[in-house]
């Protein structure tokens, strides 16, 4: 499955099953414009390890690593909204910066998964 990236703010035309990653709405972006197929808030990073984290780039690795563990625990929501998505499926997401987002963790989830 071809598993695009996309911040929200970017605007982007890319055609796709358009699907929000992030646990809160993100700011200043109204549904109308967002485009949305799905809203994957139960995927995202729970708020403990999203405000542990807070983008912290020192603490990548073990954030990426927390979050590996709670998406195991969400697998056959995961494996249930992948089945049901169409190709591509674009994660869109909120935070600043593209090296360091869970989305990015996420689409290494979904692309390992069976």
């Amino acid at each position: 499955m071809n598993i695009l990236l996309e911040r929200i703010y970017d605007h982007s035309s890319t055609k796709g099953y358009r699907v929000l990653v992030d646990r809160l709405w993100p700011r200043g972006v109204s549904k109308s414009e967002a485009k949305l197929d799905d809203w994957w808030k139960d995927l995202a990073p729970s708020d403990k390890l999203r405000r542990w984290y807070g983008h912290d780039s020192e603490k990548w690795g073990e954030f990426r690593k927390s979050y590996l563990k709670e998406l195991k625990s969400h697998r056959e929501r995961a494996r249930e909204l992948k089945s049901n998505s169409r190709t591509p499926l674009i994660l869109l997401y909120g935070a600043k910066t593209k090296q360091y987002t869970h989305a990015k963790v996420l689409r290494e989830y979904l692309q390992r998964l069976k």
